[in-house]
């Protein structure tokens, strides 16, 4: 038993407290497994004007991960924009980093959340004035309700197809601070609201939503408000996307299998496709020169046949026939 409880000891995060910049205490965890990929999910309906949309992470607990819903979120102001938290390496375990409400959209790890967040910066929407703009081309609106909007494409800032969920270590993503992002982090900062807390809290006490149970692909991925998990508008996840572990081993390991393991056949294939050589047979096309049997055609030698046809002497025995005149018959015609 003892042994059982170090070992749970030593499973459990290392908690540290720092304080933020409203002089409030947070929690980071740090974790020594990374966290797993984001779920492939759709975004319910803006439920109204004025709500913005803060994308679903992995928490971390006692249990290990779970997955907190992405959800519509109205800001403790106008004007205020959400920067999502993200993990990041720190050399010795992940840090889950507090996402926070500011001016301007600060660093988030390039983690590709979507729905407007490509990794850096947010391209959902703006505020003009005391309304936000929604962009249509990320963003779930019933334009009925809401006339706010435009259409903007976003490119995601990614050059490989994957879904990870932190910043550094094996796998993670690479990106740094831009000038921009490290001045919105020293911005006037708001933390999460209340009802953001709200859906945390909801989604931690829900095993579904376990990692180790829902294996990366949760029952409830989004809701349309915190909280409201069984809505009918809430979303599950429609995949569990592309783990970077095992993209980042998938890489090596393809290539080692390929020429390894298919060396010979990988080889062979663009010698087959430049099978210059096979056509280059004409050499057994010396068959022509079997056509082209002069010398068996040569055989008129055996044409001296022809002599047999010339046997003038067997012709000279018809002249038999032909005896020498009889001078008495000559002398005695007949009467």
């Amino acid at each position: 038993m003892g042994l059982i409880n170090s070992i749970r000891t030593a499973m459990l995060p290392v908690v540290i407290l720092a304080a933020s910049a409203a002089s409030r205490a947070q929690v980071s965890v740090s974790v020594a497994v990374a966290p797993p990929v984001l779920p492939v999910y759709e975004q319910p309906v803006c439920p109204a004007d004025g709500y913005i949309w803060t994308p679903g992470y992995w928490a971390y607990g006692p249990d290990g991960y779970y997955w907190v819903p992405g959800t519509w979120v109205q800001p403790p102001e106008p004007d205020l924009l959400w920067t999502p938290g993200y993990w990041a390496w720190n050399g010795g375990g992940y840090i889950w980093q507090v996402g926070f409400w500011g001016p301007t959209v600060g660093f988030y790890g390039g983690v590709v959340y979507g729905f407007g967040y490509p990794g850096v910066g947010y391209q959902g929407g703006y505020w003009q004035g005391q309304r936000f703009y929604y962009n249509q081309s990320v963003n779930s609106v019933n334009v009925t309700n809401i006339h706010n909007v435009y259409n903007t494409t976003v490119v995601n800032n990614t050059t490989t197809v994957n879904r990870v969920s932190y910043n550094g270590g094996p796998g993670g993503t690479t990106a740094w601070p831009t000038p921009q992002e490290q001045q919105a982090q020293q911005q006037q900062r708001r933390p999460p609201t209340s009802e953001q807390q709200k859906q945390q809290q909801s989604a931690a006490s829900n095993h579904t939503l376990l990692a180790s149970a829902n294996h990366g692909q949760p029952p409830i991925a989004a809701t349309p408000k915190p909280g409201a998990f069984d809505d009918p508008g809430a979303k599950p996840a429609s995949g569990a996307g592309v783990a970077p572990s095992s993209q980042s081993k998938a890489a090596p390991s393809e290539p080692e299998n390929k020429p390894g393991n298919n060396a010979t056949p990988k080889g062979e294939k663009p010698t087959k496709e430049a099978e210059p050589p096979k056509e280059a047979k004409p050499p057994k096309a010396e068959k022509p020169a079997k056509e082209a049997e002069p010398p068996k055609e040569a055989k008129p030698p055996k044409a001296e046949k022809p002599a047999k046809e010339a046997e003038p002497p067997k012709a000279q025995k018809e002249q038999k026939p032909n005896p020498p005149p009889n001078p008495d018959k000559e002398k005695h015609p007949p009467q």
